[in-house]
Protein backbone atom coordinates (compact mmCIF):
# COMPACT_ATOMS: atom_id res chain seq x y z
CA UNK A 1 0.00 0.00 0.00
CA UNK A 2 1.33 3.78 -0.84
CA UNK A 3 1.98 5.54 2.22
CA UNK A 4 2.93 9.14 2.55
CA UNK A 5 5.45 9.81 5.08
CA UNK A 6 4.20 12.91 7.57
CA UNK A 7 7.89 14.32 7.69
CA UNK A 8 7.49 15.13 4.27
CA UNK A 9 5.74 18.00 2.46
CA UNK A 10 1.96 18.22 1.74
CA UNK A 11 1.23 18.18 -1.96
CA UNK A 12 -1.67 17.28 -3.76
CA UNK A 13 -1.78 16.22 -7.46
CA UNK A 14 -4.81 15.03 -8.84
CA UNK A 15 -2.91 13.93 -11.90
CA UNK A 16 0.01 12.46 -10.62
CA UNK A 17 -0.75 8.35 -11.75
CA UNK A 18 1.08 7.35 -7.93
CA UNK A 19 -1.99 9.26 -6.34
CA UNK A 20 -4.56 7.27 -8.45
CA UNK A 21 -3.41 3.58 -7.20
CA UNK A 22 -3.94 4.68 -3.66
CA UNK A 23 -4.84 8.37 -2.43
CA UNK A 24 -6.06 7.43 1.28
CA UNK A 25 -3.18 7.66 2.74
CA UNK A 26 -2.78 11.41 1.06
CA UNK A 27 -6.41 11.70 2.02
CA UNK A 28 -5.83 11.34 5.67
CA UNK A 29 -2.83 13.41 6.35
CA UNK A 30 -4.95 16.26 4.93
CA UNK A 31 -8.08 15.58 7.35
CA UNK A 32 -5.15 15.76 10.33
CA UNK A 33 -2.90 18.59 8.95
CA UNK A 34 -4.50 20.79 6.32
CA UNK A 35 -8.14 20.05 6.56
CA UNK A 36 -8.49 23.29 4.16
CA UNK A 37 -5.30 22.52 1.73
CA UNK A 38 -4.27 25.21 -1.07
CA UNK A 39 -2.75 23.55 -3.77
CA UNK A 40 -0.66 26.26 -4.98
CA UNK A 41 0.59 24.31 -7.83
CA UNK A 42 -2.87 24.13 -9.87
CA UNK A 43 -4.46 27.09 -7.37
CA UNK A 44 -6.92 24.96 -5.27
CA UNK A 45 -8.60 24.70 -2.55
CA UNK A 46 -8.68 21.80 -1.13
CA UNK A 47 -12.01 19.73 1.45
CA UNK A 48 -11.31 16.97 2.97
CA UNK A 49 -13.12 16.15 6.25
CA UNK A 50 -16.66 14.86 6.38
CA UNK A 51 -19.16 18.04 7.72
CA UNK A 52 -17.03 20.95 5.63
CA UNK A 53 -17.41 18.48 2.79
CA UNK A 54 -21.23 17.89 3.45
CA UNK A 55 -21.34 22.01 4.25
CA UNK A 56 -19.93 22.98 0.75
CA UNK A 57 -22.50 20.37 -0.89
CA UNK A 58 -25.44 21.97 1.04
CA UNK A 59 -24.48 25.68 0.88
CA UNK A 60 -24.75 25.88 -3.23
CA UNK A 61 -24.91 30.15 -3.02
CA UNK A 62 -21.26 30.18 -1.64
CA UNK A 63 -20.14 27.25 -3.61
CA UNK A 64 -21.47 27.29 -7.14
CA UNK A 65 -21.81 24.74 -9.69
CA UNK A 66 -21.91 27.97 -12.46
CA UNK A 67 -18.32 26.35 -13.86
CA UNK A 68 -19.06 22.80 -13.78
CA UNK A 69 -17.63 20.15 -11.38
CA UNK A 70 -14.52 19.27 -13.18
CA UNK A 71 -11.36 20.57 -12.31
CA UNK A 72 -9.82 20.38 -15.69
CA UNK A 73 -8.93 23.96 -16.85
CA UNK A 74 -10.70 23.38 -20.33
CA UNK A 75 -13.85 22.10 -18.69
CA UNK A 76 -13.55 25.15 -16.01
CA UNK A 77 -15.43 27.49 -17.79
CA UNK A 78 -19.49 29.38 -17.58
CA UNK A 79 -21.02 27.02 -20.45
CA UNK A 80 -20.08 23.89 -18.93
CA UNK A 81 -24.23 22.85 -18.67
CA UNK A 82 -23.71 23.03 -22.52
CA UNK A 83 -22.40 19.18 -21.37
CA UNK A 84 -23.11 18.76 -18.02
CA UNK A 85 -26.60 19.32 -17.94
CA UNK A 86 -28.19 20.76 -14.55
CA UNK A 87 -24.99 19.49 -12.56
CA UNK A 88 -23.10 22.83 -14.07
CA UNK A 89 -26.13 25.28 -13.38
CA UNK A 90 -27.80 26.94 -9.88
CA UNK A 91 -31.10 28.26 -8.46
CA UNK A 92 -33.85 28.73 -10.87
CA UNK A 93 -31.92 27.98 -13.83
CA UNK A 94 -30.74 24.19 -12.29
CA UNK A 95 -34.52 23.78 -11.11
CA UNK A 96 -35.78 24.22 -13.87
CA UNK A 97 -33.98 22.10 -16.06
CA UNK A 98 -33.98 19.38 -13.12
CA UNK A 99 -37.65 19.66 -13.04
CA UNK A 100 -38.14 18.65 -16.71
CA UNK A 101 -35.71 16.10 -16.84
CA UNK A 102 -37.20 14.61 -13.86
CA UNK A 103 -40.27 14.38 -15.54
CA UNK A 104 -38.91 12.03 -18.53
CA UNK A 105 -36.28 10.57 -15.95
CA UNK A 106 -38.73 9.35 -13.31
CA UNK A 107 -38.68 6.63 -10.61
CA UNK A 108 -40.80 4.22 -12.33
CA UNK A 109 -39.33 4.34 -15.38
CA UNK A 110 -35.93 3.34 -13.34
CA UNK A 111 -38.23 0.71 -11.66
CA UNK A 112 -39.55 -0.44 -14.60
CA UNK A 113 -35.64 -1.07 -16.40
CA UNK A 114 -35.13 -3.99 -13.88
CA UNK A 115 -36.44 -6.75 -15.91
CA UNK A 116 -34.01 -5.67 -18.97
CA UNK A 117 -30.95 -5.54 -16.24
CA UNK A 118 -31.90 -8.89 -15.45
CA UNK A 119 -31.84 -9.65 -19.13
CA UNK A 120 -28.71 -8.03 -19.63
CA UNK A 121 -27.06 -9.64 -16.66
CA UNK A 122 -27.87 -12.68 -17.67
CA UNK A 123 -26.85 -12.39 -21.38
CA UNK A 124 -23.26 -10.99 -20.15
CA UNK A 125 -22.88 -13.92 -17.34
CA UNK A 126 -23.05 -16.36 -20.05
CA UNK A 127 -20.14 -14.91 -21.73
CA UNK A 128 -18.18 -13.96 -18.83
CA UNK A 129 -18.32 -17.46 -17.66
CA UNK A 130 -17.86 -18.85 -21.32
CA UNK A 131 -14.72 -16.83 -21.08
CA UNK A 132 -13.41 -17.85 -17.92
CA UNK A 133 -13.87 -21.24 -18.75
CA UNK A 134 -11.90 -21.88 -21.52
CA UNK A 135 -9.11 -19.52 -20.54
CA UNK A 136 -9.53 -20.13 -16.40
CA UNK A 137 -9.94 -16.48 -16.19
CA UNK A 138 -12.48 -13.24 -17.42
CA UNK A 139 -11.53 -9.69 -17.24
CA UNK A 140 -14.47 -7.97 -14.97
CA UNK A 141 -14.15 -4.71 -16.57
CA UNK A 142 -13.96 -5.74 -20.31
CA UNK A 143 -16.08 -8.61 -20.13
CA UNK A 144 -19.09 -7.79 -18.08
CA UNK A 145 -18.73 -4.53 -16.03
CA UNK A 146 -17.51 -2.12 -18.83
CA UNK A 147 -20.25 -3.59 -21.17
CA UNK A 148 -23.66 -3.81 -18.47
CA UNK A 149 -24.21 -0.15 -17.62
CA UNK A 150 -23.31 1.08 -20.97
CA UNK A 151 -26.12 -1.09 -21.96
CA UNK A 152 -28.40 -0.26 -19.50
CA UNK A 153 -28.12 3.54 -20.44
CA UNK A 154 -27.98 2.36 -24.33
CA UNK A 155 -31.83 1.02 -23.56
CA UNK A 156 -33.08 4.16 -21.69
CA UNK A 157 -31.97 6.56 -24.08
CA UNK A 158 -33.18 4.30 -27.37
CA UNK A 159 -29.04 3.89 -28.59
CA UNK A 160 -28.90 1.45 -31.06
CA UNK A 161 -26.67 -1.71 -30.25
CA UNK A 162 -24.56 -1.80 -33.17
CA UNK A 163 -23.68 1.90 -32.00
CA UNK A 164 -23.19 1.10 -28.33
CA UNK A 165 -19.12 0.06 -28.32
CA UNK A 166 -18.44 3.32 -29.97
CA UNK A 167 -20.38 5.22 -27.43
CA UNK A 168 -18.40 3.67 -24.90
CA UNK A 169 -15.13 4.02 -26.11
CA UNK A 170 -15.97 7.47 -26.42
CA UNK A 171 -17.26 7.92 -22.84
CA UNK A 172 -14.18 6.11 -21.78
CA UNK A 173 -11.68 8.90 -23.44
CA UNK A 174 -13.75 11.94 -22.12
CA UNK A 175 -12.60 10.89 -18.17
CA UNK A 176 -8.79 9.51 -19.04
CA UNK A 177 -5.98 11.14 -18.18
CA UNK A 178 -2.83 10.82 -20.06
CA UNK A 179 0.54 11.03 -17.92
CA UNK A 180 1.80 14.53 -18.14
CA UNK A 181 -1.01 16.28 -19.42
CA UNK A 182 -2.79 18.56 -17.23
CA UNK A 183 -6.08 18.78 -18.60
CA UNK A 184 -8.49 17.00 -20.71
CA UNK A 185 -5.82 15.65 -23.69
CA UNK A 186 -6.67 15.79 -27.57
CA UNK A 187 -8.70 12.30 -27.71
CA UNK A 188 -10.85 13.67 -25.04
CA UNK A 189 -11.73 16.85 -26.91
CA UNK A 190 -12.33 14.80 -29.97
CA UNK A 191 -14.66 12.38 -28.40
CA UNK A 192 -16.55 14.87 -26.60
CA UNK A 193 -17.41 16.73 -30.44
CA UNK A 194 -18.34 13.24 -32.02
CA UNK A 195 -20.73 12.57 -29.14
CA UNK A 196 -22.24 15.63 -29.56
CA UNK A 197 -22.64 15.57 -32.97
CA UNK A 198 -24.02 11.96 -32.34
CA UNK A 199 -26.75 12.90 -29.60
CA UNK A 200 -27.80 15.63 -31.95
CA UNK A 201 -28.58 13.49 -34.63
CA UNK A 202 -30.70 11.53 -32.40
CA UNK A 203 -32.34 13.98 -30.20
CA UNK A 204 -33.22 15.33 -34.11
CA UNK A 205 -34.45 11.87 -35.33
CA UNK A 206 -36.73 11.77 -31.88
CA UNK A 207 -38.08 15.00 -32.37
CA UNK A 208 -39.80 13.74 -35.81
CA UNK A 209 -40.33 10.15 -35.10
CA UNK A 210 -41.19 9.52 -31.11
CA UNK A 211 -40.62 6.07 -29.81
CA UNK A 212 -41.11 4.97 -25.82
CA UNK A 213 -37.29 6.18 -25.06
CA UNK A 214 -36.03 8.73 -22.65
CA UNK A 215 -34.80 10.62 -25.49
CA UNK A 216 -38.59 10.91 -26.77
CA UNK A 217 -39.83 11.61 -23.17
CA UNK A 218 -37.12 14.29 -22.85
CA UNK A 219 -38.38 15.77 -25.86
CA UNK A 220 -42.00 15.58 -25.13
CA UNK A 221 -41.60 16.81 -21.45
CA UNK A 222 -43.12 19.82 -20.11
CA UNK A 223 -43.92 21.82 -17.13
CA UNK A 224 -46.11 25.08 -17.01
CA UNK A 225 -45.69 25.40 -21.41
CA UNK A 226 -42.12 24.75 -20.70
CA UNK A 227 -39.52 22.32 -22.75
CA UNK A 228 -36.25 21.44 -23.15
CA UNK A 229 -34.34 22.60 -25.76
CA UNK A 230 -32.36 20.01 -28.04
CA UNK A 231 -28.95 22.04 -26.49
CA UNK A 232 -30.31 21.02 -23.12
CA UNK A 233 -31.46 17.36 -24.42
CA UNK A 234 -28.13 16.69 -25.56
CA UNK A 235 -26.16 17.76 -22.22
CA UNK A 236 -28.55 15.50 -20.51
CA UNK A 237 -27.70 12.63 -22.36
CA UNK A 238 -23.97 13.75 -22.53
CA UNK A 239 -24.23 13.53 -18.82
CA UNK A 240 -26.54 10.23 -18.56
CA UNK A 241 -23.06 8.71 -20.85
CA UNK A 242 -20.34 9.84 -18.26
CA UNK A 243 -22.51 9.96 -15.00
CA UNK A 244 -24.98 6.99 -15.48
CA UNK A 245 -22.08 4.86 -17.71
CA UNK A 246 -18.61 5.41 -16.27
CA UNK A 247 -19.07 5.71 -12.11
CA UNK A 248 -21.55 2.08 -12.49
CA UNK A 249 -18.72 0.56 -14.23
CA UNK A 250 -16.46 1.57 -11.48
CA UNK A 251 -18.91 0.41 -8.41
CA UNK A 252 -18.82 -2.80 -10.18
CA UNK A 253 -14.97 -3.06 -10.29
CA UNK A 254 -14.57 -2.02 -6.82
CA UNK A 255 -17.18 -4.23 -5.47
CA UNK A 256 -15.07 -7.42 -6.54
CA UNK A 257 -11.94 -6.00 -6.04
CA UNK A 258 -12.76 -5.59 -2.42
CA UNK A 259 -14.53 -8.15 -1.58
CA UNK A 260 -12.27 -10.58 -2.74
CA UNK A 261 -9.79 -8.92 -0.52
CA UNK A 262 -12.17 -9.83 2.51
CA UNK A 263 -12.39 -13.50 2.17
CA UNK A 264 -14.55 -14.41 5.61
CA UNK A 265 -17.23 -11.40 3.99
CA UNK A 266 -16.81 -13.01 0.90
CA UNK A 267 -18.12 -16.57 2.14
CA UNK A 268 -20.84 -14.50 4.51
CA UNK A 269 -22.10 -13.49 1.11
CA UNK A 270 -22.01 -16.07 -0.86
CA UNK A 271 -22.93 -18.58 1.66
CA UNK A 272 -26.33 -15.79 2.11
CA UNK A 273 -29.57 -17.09 0.22
CA UNK A 274 -31.12 -13.85 0.84
CA UNK A 275 -30.01 -10.57 -0.66
CA UNK A 276 -29.79 -8.35 2.13
CA UNK A 277 -25.93 -9.13 2.40
CA UNK A 278 -25.35 -8.13 -1.24
CA UNK A 279 -27.26 -4.51 -0.54
CA UNK A 280 -24.58 -4.37 2.25
CA UNK A 281 -21.97 -4.98 -0.58
CA UNK A 282 -23.01 -2.37 -2.46
CA UNK A 283 -23.11 0.18 0.02
CA UNK A 284 -20.39 -0.33 1.60
CA UNK A 285 -18.34 -0.62 -1.72
CA UNK A 286 -19.97 3.23 -2.17
CA UNK A 287 -18.52 4.36 0.74
CA UNK A 288 -15.02 2.77 1.40
CA UNK A 289 -13.96 3.42 -2.82
CA UNK A 290 -16.63 5.32 -4.20
CA UNK A 291 -16.36 6.24 -8.28
CA UNK A 292 -16.69 9.55 -7.96
CA UNK A 293 -13.72 11.15 -5.98
CA UNK A 294 -13.88 14.78 -5.96
CA UNK A 295 -15.94 17.10 -7.67
CA UNK A 296 -14.98 21.00 -8.31
CA UNK A 297 -17.21 24.22 -7.15
CA UNK A 298 -16.42 27.90 -7.69
CA UNK A 299 -16.12 29.79 -4.33
CA UNK A 300 -18.93 33.12 -4.82
CA UNK A 301 -17.79 35.23 -1.73
CA UNK A 302 -14.93 35.08 0.19
CA UNK A 303 -15.35 32.49 3.05
CA UNK A 304 -14.41 30.94 6.08
CA UNK A 305 -14.19 26.74 6.04
CA UNK A 306 -12.61 25.25 9.70
CA UNK A 307 -11.06 28.47 10.30
CA UNK A 308 -9.29 28.95 7.14
CA UNK A 309 -10.23 32.33 4.62
CA UNK A 310 -11.10 31.11 1.18
CA UNK A 311 -11.35 34.08 -1.49
CA UNK A 312 -13.91 34.51 -3.90
CA UNK A 313 -13.53 33.71 -7.16
CA UNK A 314 -11.35 30.35 -6.46
CA UNK A 315 -12.03 26.39 -7.37
CA UNK A 316 -12.50 24.68 -3.98
CA UNK A 317 -12.36 20.60 -4.15
CA UNK A 318 -14.46 18.17 -2.16
CA UNK A 319 -12.74 14.84 -1.45
CA UNK A 320 -15.50 13.01 -1.42
CA UNK A 321 -12.94 9.68 -1.14
CA UNK A 322 -11.78 11.60 2.07
CA UNK A 323 -15.34 12.28 3.89
CA UNK A 324 -15.99 8.82 3.38
CA UNK A 325 -13.35 7.74 4.90
CA UNK A 326 -13.15 10.29 8.09
CA UNK A 327 -12.49 9.26 11.55
CA UNK A 328 -14.98 11.45 13.41
CA UNK A 329 -17.82 9.70 11.27
CA UNK A 330 -17.06 5.94 10.52
CA UNK A 331 -15.97 3.28 12.71
CA UNK A 332 -12.55 1.88 11.75
CA UNK A 333 -12.71 4.09 8.06
CA UNK A 334 -10.33 2.23 6.68
CA UNK A 335 -11.35 -0.91 7.02
CA UNK A 336 -14.23 -2.91 4.61
CA UNK A 337 -17.18 -3.89 6.35
CA UNK A 338 -20.53 -5.21 4.64
CA UNK A 339 -21.30 -5.51 8.47
CA UNK A 340 -20.98 -1.66 9.19
CA UNK A 341 -23.95 -0.23 10.77
CA UNK A 342 -26.46 1.16 8.80
CA UNK A 343 -26.74 4.66 10.65
CA UNK A 344 -23.04 4.94 9.52
CA UNK A 345 -23.61 3.92 6.05
CA UNK A 346 -26.62 6.77 5.58
CA UNK A 347 -23.97 9.08 6.33
CA UNK A 348 -21.88 8.60 3.31
CA UNK A 349 -22.12 11.03 0.78
CA UNK A 350 -21.02 8.87 -2.33
CA UNK A 351 -24.03 10.34 -4.10
CA UNK A 352 -23.83 14.07 -2.65
CA UNK A 353 -26.33 15.73 -0.53
CA UNK A 354 -28.03 19.24 -0.99
CA UNK A 355 -29.64 20.66 -4.75
CA UNK A 356 -27.52 18.80 -6.26
CA UNK A 357 -28.31 14.91 -5.05
CA UNK A 358 -27.37 12.19 -7.55
CA UNK A 359 -30.12 12.09 -9.85
CA UNK A 360 -29.25 8.81 -11.03
CA UNK A 361 -28.44 7.13 -7.53
CA UNK A 362 -31.60 4.93 -7.62
CA UNK A 363 -30.05 3.60 -10.93
CA UNK A 364 -26.77 2.67 -10.08
CA UNK A 365 -28.13 0.92 -6.65
CA UNK A 366 -30.20 -1.24 -9.01
CA UNK A 367 -28.14 -2.42 -11.59
CA UNK A 368 -25.33 -2.89 -9.14
CA UNK A 369 -28.03 -5.17 -6.91
CA UNK A 370 -29.21 -7.07 -10.06
CA UNK A 371 -25.72 -7.75 -11.01
CA UNK A 372 -24.32 -9.21 -7.84
CA UNK A 373 -27.20 -11.08 -6.85
CA UNK A 374 -27.22 -12.85 -10.03
CA UNK A 375 -23.24 -13.39 -9.41
CA UNK A 376 -24.32 -14.76 -6.31
CA UNK A 377 -26.81 -17.26 -7.67
CA UNK A 378 -24.57 -18.32 -10.10
CA UNK A 379 -21.34 -18.52 -8.88
CA UNK A 380 -19.99 -20.30 -5.37
CA UNK A 381 -16.88 -17.73 -4.95
CA UNK A 382 -14.46 -15.58 -7.46
CA UNK A 383 -10.62 -14.88 -7.33
CA UNK A 384 -9.35 -11.56 -8.30
CA UNK A 385 -5.79 -11.62 -9.68
CA UNK A 386 -5.25 -8.35 -8.25
CA UNK A 387 -1.10 -8.39 -9.15
CA UNK A 388 -2.70 -7.81 -12.64
CA UNK A 389 -5.20 -5.39 -12.31
CA UNK A 390 -4.68 -1.96 -13.74
CA UNK A 391 -6.97 1.46 -13.03
CA UNK A 392 -7.90 3.64 -14.68
CA UNK A 393 -6.32 7.05 -14.67
CA UNK A 394 -8.52 10.07 -13.96
CA UNK A 395 -9.19 12.68 -11.73
CA UNK A 396 -12.21 12.09 -10.32
CA UNK A 397 -13.43 8.63 -11.18
CA UNK A 398 -11.40 5.61 -9.64
CA UNK A 399 -11.50 1.76 -10.82
CA UNK A 400 -10.23 -0.24 -13.18
CA UNK A 401 -9.83 -0.40 -16.69
CA UNK A 402 -8.82 -3.79 -16.04
CA UNK A 403 -9.40 -6.80 -13.32
CA UNK A 404 -8.47 -10.54 -14.15
CA UNK A 405 -10.86 -13.00 -12.07
CA UNK A 406 -11.72 -16.42 -11.97
CA UNK A 407 -15.17 -17.44 -11.41
CA UNK A 408 -16.31 -20.79 -9.80
CA UNK A 409 -19.85 -21.69 -11.05
CA UNK A 410 -22.33 -23.03 -9.15
CA UNK A 411 -23.02 -26.55 -9.88
CA UNK A 412 -26.34 -26.51 -12.05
Amino acid sequence: MTTVAADTPLVFDPYDYEFHENPYPLYARLRAEAPVFHAEDDDLWVVSRHADVRSVFRDDETFSNRMGVSLDASAWTPDAHKVMSFLALDGPEQTRVRKLVSAAFTPRRVRELEPQVQRLAEHHFDRVFAVDAEHGEADWITEFAGRLPMDVISELMGVPESDRDEVRRLADLLVHREDGVRDVPAAGFTAAIELNEYYAAMVKQRRSEPTDDLTSALTMAESDGDRLSDAEIIAFLFLMVVAGNETTTKLLGNALFHLAANPQQQAEVFAASGSDLVAQWVEETLRFDNSTQMLARYVVDDVEINGCAVPAGSKLLVLIGSANRDEDVFTEPAEFDIHRPKDEMSRSLSFGTGRHFCLGAHLARLEAQVVLTELVRRADTFDVHAERAARVHSTNVRGFASLPTTFTERPS
